[in-house]
């Protein structure tokens, strides 16, 4: 029996890749239900036929909630007996944000704080934020938004009664809706140059699967407040575009350089050296407590608090570094991978 036996699970944003992930990992399980709670009811539809036809059996533990975490309203509809939250709600295209910047505080803020509110008042069990790199030492848009959705998330953990409240912070997740792999792979099949902003620029890359391996893991071991990091290897941005290549039939030489996109940075960064202070090394993962200092600081200039941890900050140009055989053969696990190999196989025969 696992900790999910009998519990109702919401997952907003769940039409997205993290959501199908999510519902392949725990459908056959011995979880109750599985609510989806997004606002496009074209792909809830989508999705629901979907499920129907690949598990016909479970498919009925999925439910289907329209609604918008912009709305606290059609947030507490959904909520009544919901045990955990893993909120992935998000706008999360960097250029797009920075061209609506008020449309990701709206979504990613606003939103952030109607979630949290209403599992608060249903006394929800636990919630997970999906956080992003981008949200260590921001300049974009989109990592300022998520930036403050963390700050929300460590706000209201510090009077969330019985729930508790937790951020993962992971960097590019392959292959999932809006990334660059699928981009490239549809480059290849029409003939056109694979396009890369900057080739030295370096990334974190890791599965969907992996994702959900470190939200599961903030699920389990992480404490009211805290923000949870996973170990995540990197590569640059050409050592990915060829891999890609050579994957699937493409040349190296057609690679092309169209120049850094708005608000994109040269590498990311998962922890901060002033996050590295105090984070607690668990292995595969980072743990980085909530700040519970109150707001009287008198206390601290006669007492002081001089504990620091050992490590540096955590980016994508100092960890470690995949080279071409290792990035081909990452991406090459992926299934979504696989399927577009089989799927060009079965167009030449």
């Amino acid at each position: 029996m696992s900790i999910f036996a009998g519990k109702i699970l919401m997952i907003t944003g769940g039409t997205g890749s993290f959501g199908n992930a999510v519902l392949t990992r725990f459908l056959r399980t011995d979880i109750a239900e599985i609510r989806i709670f997004s606002r496009d009811e074209k792909k809830q539809d989508d999705m629901r036929h979907e499920y129907q036809a690949k598990y016909p059996d479970v498919a009925h533990k999925i439910k289907f909630y329209i609604g918008d975490v912009r709305s606290l309203e059609s947030c507490r509809n959904a909520m009544p007996g919901t045990d955990y939250i893993f909120h992935a709600a998000a706008l999360k295209q960097v250029p797009s944000c920075e061209f609506f910047p008020m449309e990701a505080v709206k979504t990613n803020v606003i939103g952030t704080d109607n979630v949290l509110t209403a599992a608060i008042e249903n006394n929800v069990g636990c919630v997970i934020c999906l956080s992003t790199d981008k949200a260590a030492y921001p300049i974009n848009a989109m990592g300022i938004t998520k930036a403050i959705e963390e700050k929300v998330a460590v706000a209201k953990s510090r009077n969330s009664r019985n729930t508790k409240i937790c951020c993962t912070r992971y960097g590019n997740v392959m292959c999932s809706r809006g990334s660059v792999i699928p981009l490239w792979i549809e480059q290849i099949r029409q003939g056109l140059p694979v396009t890369v902003t900057e080739p030295k620029m370096t990334r974190f890359i890791m599965s969907l699967e992996e994702a959900v391996d470190l939200v599961l893991f903030a699920f389990e071991h992480g404490q009211n407040g805290d923000i949870l990091v996973q170990k995540a290897p990197a590569c640059t941005i050409r050592t990915q575009a060829e891999a890609v290549c050579e994957l699937f039939g493409g040349r190296k030489e057609d690679i092309k350089v169209i120049g850094i996109r708005h608000g994109e940075k040269m590498y990311e960064t998962l922890l901060t050296k002033e996050e590295c202070a105090k984070a607690e090394d668990m292995g595969n993962f980072y743990r980085v407590p909530a700040d519970n200092r109150s707001l009287n600081y008198d206390k601290y200039f006669t007492e002081g608090d001089t504990k620091r941890a050992m490590i540096e900050e955590f980016n994508s140009d100092n960890t470690r570094r995949l080279d071409l055989e290792e990035t081909k053969a990452k991406i090459a696990s992926l299934e979504y991978i696989q399927n577009e190999l089989k799927g060009m196989e079965n167009i030449a025969k």
